[in-house]
């Protein structure tokens, strides 16, 4: 419990306490060091000078300028001139040129994939990760498997238009929600969830009847995904015999989807970057993985 004693002389030190004590604890008033009050100070003018020559108060509609008249954003916005004149000539290159004649020529290509890791950075990375490496739901960009195609001119539209986006040219087509929406009853939306693990060689629970989901796959699945669950990249229907899945290949995962349907949206990014930078972003892109699907 705090309380005030004023006017006592610390025994031990000899120094007047403060009249501050806490739990019997007294606090002594010794002065603060020359050093800390000279430092204080020169904050304080610090301060004062700093409101004077840069913007610091807020007004109701504006901010004071500042004696000097210089601001951060204007600052920026040089150097960003700065660094587009200086990457003019190579800029007009690339918009001036083919994908595939940008991936010919050694220069080029190198400036695109610079360009196109910093605009994926920018971008890209907050679904997909920092290495394109994505997460449950968000595709593995580095590993040859591409759900819409991974050649030069399909990486490019799925970039520019995106998928299930508000793009009228973008990829379309969904999973539906066999479940919910009555589709399939329980019993064969779990023989078909073994099925499919099948199809890439995960264990199935014992006693199912992989033929019967195995006719569920042909009446209900395989229209999209291919007789022998190959996928299909017009659909945007994944390779299920492959061993890499989006989210996941626990019977249950694949139980809610068949339940719930599955139908991730990328957005479309034509009209939010311009096409010299979506021609790099495609070339960085297609550099993480699609060389085998040229």
């Amino acid at each position: 419990m705090a309380h005030e004693n004023h006017g006592k002389v610390d025994a031990v030190t000899g120094v007047a306490t403060t009249g501050h004590s806490w739990d019997d604890i007294e606090e002594l008033n010794n002065p603060l060091p020359r050093w800390w009050l000279w430092t204080f100070y020169l904050c304080i003018v610090w301060a004062i000078a700093y409101c004077i020559v840069y913007p610091a108060w807020p007004l109701v509609s504006s901010y004071t300028k500042g004696a000097f008249g210089w601001h951060s954003r204007d600052a920026v916005e040089v150097e960003l001139a700065a660094l587009k004149d200086q990457r003019s000539g190579m800029t007009a290159k690339l918009a001036a040129s083919s994908l595939d004649e940008i991936k010919q020529d050694p220069e080029m290509f190198a400036f695109a994939r610079a360009q196109g890791k910093a605009s994926f950075g920018d971008n890209c990375a907050p679904c997909h990760g920092a290495g394109g490496g994505g997460a449950k739901g968000y595709p593995n960009l580095n590993d040859d498997d591409w759900l819409w195609g991974g050649s030069l001119e399909q990486v490019h539209k799925t970039i520019q238009f995106g998928a299930r986006s508000t793009s009228d040219q973008g990829h379309s087509g969904s999973m539906p929600a066999f479940g919910r929406d009555g589709m399939l009853k329980r019993e064969e939306i779990s023989q078909v969830a073994d099925f499919v693990r099948s199809l890439s060689g995960l264990p199935t629970e014992k006693g199912i009847d992989l033929a019967a989901g195995a006719k569920v796959f042909a009446d209900n699945c395989a229209a999209c995904h291919g007789d022998k669950g190959q996928g299909m990249q017009e659909m945007g229907a994944p390779n299920l015999s492959d061993k890499i899945w989006l989210f996941g290949s626990d019977k249950a995962i694949i139980i809610e989807g068949l339940n719930n349907g599955r139908g991730g949206v990328m957005p479309a990014w034509h009209g939010r970057l311009d096409d010299t930078t979506i021609k790099a972003l495609t070339l960085y892109v297609h550099s993480l993985g699609g060389e085998l699907n040229r």
